[in-house]
């Protein structure tokens, strides 16, 4: 009985050795596989983006052709309207240079709000008229589009 106990401990022992053996033969080869799936899918993916390089390269090449004709569009279209205002006798005053008479005549502009804002200058921004408490929010968004601030050399 010793014997058989001991051959089947011999046994057991042999096979609880081999185990690994084999199970790393399996992880082996389960790596193995998937870093060959792995690389299929890379050269796959090469190959789709080799083929699309073109019209990649061609639909961004066309992109920036639009984009630039739209800004230049949109430059002429900025040009026309400052043309359009300074023909139709809307041109903008500014607020540094303009007299009392000529701020007065601008929508909502009082006699009284004319001589703040002569008192106020010199101004870098029109918006100074609201942020130094000269107009309201609401009387300055009535002259807003009528005044300036000249850039000064």
């Amino acid at each position: 009985m010793a014997s058989v106990r001991t051959s089947s401990i011999l046994t057991l022992s042999g096979l609880a050795m081999l185990i690994p053996l084999v199970l790393g033969c399996n992880a082996n080869q389960t790596d193995e596989a998937e870093r060959e799936r792995n690389q299929k899918t890379r050269e796959e993916v090469a190959k789709a983006t080799e083929r699309a390089k073109p019209a990649i390269e061609e639909a961004g090449k066309k992109i920036g052709e639009a984009a630039s004709k739209a800004a230049d569009e949109a430059r002429a279209a900025a040009e026309g309207v400052k043309e359009g205002w300074s023909r139709g006798g809307h041109q903008l005053l500014d607020i540094n240079s303009a007299s009392e008479r000529e701020l007065r005549n601008l929508p909502g502009i009082t006699k009284q709000d004319a001589l703040k804002i002569v008192d106020g200058r010199p101004y870098r921004d029109k918006h100074e008229l609201v942020a130094k408490g000269i107009l309201s929010d609401a009387a300055y968004m009535e002259i807003r589009d009528h005044i300036t601030v000249a850039k000064r050399q």
